[in-house]
């Protein structure tokens, strides 16, 4: 009989660790209900308490609320890269002439910079009114 490794998810290594903290019943006897190494209801249970005041910490909170903040910030960019890549493709196959022309000024969320920048024309380009040569 070869060494097998269980994997446990979370949610029972919290039921068993929580069941050795109450110590209504012995560690032999959790094991014996959960078939786990008494060693290894131990460790759990000795993560747990370790990691409990962690959830009432301001440290916690911060760091939830600054990967909400990330997410927002991402979905933001996320949003904004849509919004140019549906505007490129609309636009992609035109000449440098109707490129110029089709700068929007009044785009929502593509500035006039923007748009000059994903067409790959100059910003003063988008002024430039072509003359008549003189001699």
């Amino acid at each position: 009989m070869g060494n097998m490794r269980r994997n446990y998810d979370s949610a029972f290594k919290a039921k068993v660790a929580l069941e050795a903290i109450k110590r209504e019943k012995t560690i032999a006897q959790i094991s014996s209900e959960f078939a786990v190494h008494p060693n290894q209801i131990r460790q759990w249970r000795k993560q747990l308490i370790e990691e409990l005041p962690g959830i009432f910490s301001d440290k916690r909170q911060k760091a939830d609320k600054d990967r909400e903040e990330l997410e927002s910030e991402l979905y933001k960019q996320i949003g904004q890269l849509k919004v140019e890549l549906d505007w490129l493709k609309k636009n992609l196959s035109t000449s440098v002439k109707e490129r110029r022309e089709g700068v929007e000024g009044g785009h929502p969320m593509l500035s006039i910079h923007r748009q000059c920048e994903l067409f790959g024309i100059s910003r003063a380009a988008d002024y430039y009114e072509p003359g008549e040569r003189t001699p």
